[in-house]
């Protein structure tokens, strides 16, 4: 089917998948969710940069299928794998994208912006002073009475105990060595270290476009 037919019919695709809502009761977590694939909820879409790489590591680059596919038919991304599944307008169906690349490079930007997240990527989600991973909160290394910024190369993450323990005080005059010298992180090396946390789920077709080290699930 060519012409003017074939895109009222691949309108009426982008218009459905638009007005598609998730399957109510879809409210467990991503891993879960992914592990069944019985509902279109369950079937989102990696996207790749235009090189072929994740647009993000952590939190892993994923599009809902609604948006998936309305780009491919605005012809902004190809399909570089599917999933069993098919969507369907009259006339008319395509396997849900498991893979899709951008056509158009995006070029990240050279520096994350400072937030709390980006910190914690960063310092690996670990207090910078014990290791801990709990109760994660954020430090000035030098006191903002002192005269401390707050800044990527004077904040820290730091477990509630040890932000307590150190207080309005230098790591030197507390007595407590940081595990790592606080530094602003390029993008790059925020998505290396956002490569240490792969997803609990990876999906089969997704394997080769990702660089974790994991068995993945069958």
């Amino acid at each position: 089917m060519q012409g003017p037919e074939q895109d009222v019919l691949h309108k009426a695709l982008i218009e459905r998948a638009a007005s598609a809502k998730p399957h109510s009761g879809d409210g467990a977590a991503l891993n879960h969710v992914l592990g069944n694939d019985r509902h279109l909820s369950n079937c989102p879409a990696l996207v790749l940069n235009a090189d072929y790489t994740p647009l993000s590591y952590y939190p892993l680059s994923l599009w809902p299928w609604q948006t998936a596919v309305k780009a491919v038919f605005l012809e902004r991304v190809d399909i570089i794998d599917t999933y069993d599944r098919e969507v369907h307008s009259p006339g008319f169906g395509m396997k849900l994208p498991s893979v899709i690349a951008l056509r158009q490079y995006v070029r990240p930007s050279e520096y994350p912006a400072f937030t709390r997240f980006n910190l914690f990527l960063r310092d690996g989600f670990q207090c910078q002073y014990c290791g801990s991973l709990e109760q994660l909160t954020f430090d000035h290394i030098v006191p903002r009475r002192l005269g401390g910024r707050t800044s990527w190369e004077n904040v820290a993450a730091a477990c509630a105990p040890c932000n307590l323990r150190k207080g309005g005080r230098t790591p030197e005059q507390a007595r407590m060595k940081l595990m790592s010298r606080a530094i602003r992180p390029t993008s790059w090396q925020l998505q290396e270290r956002g490569r240490a946390f792969p997803p609990n789920y990876l999906h089969e077709t997704w394997r080769d476009w990702l660089y974790w080290d994991v068995e993945l699930e069958g």
